[in-house]
């Protein structure tokens, strides 16, 4: 970088200068991780010294903090895909069921940004379509930080929830399902093609919350692509330009990512042991009752501590499914 021709070729220069940037956040990382168990080591040292019991809950909560952020540096080393870097755009989609099923929908989108908040990324919601009753049937959001598309492309599948229903005047228990689908949001080094002549651009009235300002105005915008029938909409947002700006956004992405999964087809179809989104091919389960246990159908990895992990808590998961494909691409 150095070089006086380094910017003779602005887009190689790009790709060096982001390559360089995620190799300085590594190295970031792993010296604020080394900095932080030196400095708990001398904590100890200096308690046990003056045999200063009182530190004990101290040096716990420090050897905890440490622990995660060493759990998540463990995580993120197995990431080395092209687009694992990137910001992820996630949709939550209710199944079959009516209420139940959009309140399931609506617990796993409260999963997600509390596990987005844990990480330190931010989440974005740019479109929702809510329930009649409670709950909601879709829901589309961008988690931006490094890696969030790494971290959460192995939650892509359904979502199988088991519990009593608080719908069922009966207390009946239900089965209710979702879908999560994560693409990767691309950045404006990689080109996607686009024909305008290919897009249906509809505006309408917001829906959501936002005061005077989305009943008066059509600010909400609807992309449609109709060569592939792919269809965003974005109305987080009180400017129209700005709502277009992020569904094209979105649509880019998801176009990208066709891409990408037809490649992958030709090249081999899916893993014998990887089952196809599809309702019946649950991914994951979530047991409320008649025991609570949340099982990952695919790695095996389950875990008692229902609670902990529907407030976010998903680094196990998302450890045990990348580390598993990193042993299956090895």
């Amino acid at each position: 970088m150095s070089q006086p021709d380094f910017w003779d070729n602005p887009q190689n220069a790009q790709e060096i200068g982001q390559e360089h940037t995620r190799l300085a956040d590594k190295r970031k990382v792993w010296q604020h991780l080394e900095n932080e168990g030196e400095e708990l080591a001398l904590f100890y040292e200096l308690a046990l010294a003056e045999n200063d019991e009182t530190q004990g809950p101290d040096i716990e909560a420090k050897i905890k903090s440490v622990g995660l952020d060493l759990e998540l540096y463990e995580i993120k080393r197995t990431l080395s895909g092209q687009m694992d870097p990137n910001n992820a755009i996630v949709d939550i989609h209710a199944g079959a069921g009516g209420t139940e099923a959009q309140d399931w929908a609506e617990m796993l989108l409260r999963m997600y940004i509390r596990y987005a908040e844990r990480s330190g990324f931010q989440v974005q919601i740019v479109d929702r379509l809510d329930g009649e009753e409670a709950g909601l049937k879709s829901v589309t959001l961008t988690v931006t930080g490094h890696y969030a598309y790494g971290l959460l492309h192995t939650e892509a599948g359904i979502h199988r929830l088991v519990r009593v229903s608080p719908f069922d005047s009966q207390s009946r228990r239900h089965t209710s399902f979702a879908s999560i689908f994560v693409t990767p949001e691309i950045d404006d080094t990689i080109v996607v093609e686009i024909n305008e002549k290919d897009l249906r651009i509809d505006t309408y009235r917001a829906s959501g919350s936002g005061g005077q300002h989305v009943n008066k105005t059509s600010s909400a915008v609807r992309i449609t692509h109709l060569p592939t029938g792919i269809v965003v909409q974005c109305q987080d947002e009180k400017s129209q330009h700005r709502n277009k700006d992020l569904a094209m956004k979105v649509l880019k992405a998801r176009l990208f990512q066709l891409e990408e999964d037809k490649k992958a087809a030709e090249i081999k179809k899916m893993h014998d042991n990887k089952k196809e989104i599809a309702w019946g091919s649950q991914i994951r389960s979530y047991t409320l009752q008649p025991y609570r246990l949340i099982k990952d159908h695919r790695t095996g990895f389950e875990s008692g501590n229902v609670d902990s992990i529907l407030d976010g808590d998903l680094s196990g998961f998302i450890k045990a499914a990348l580390l598993q494909q990193a042993a299956e691409n090895s």
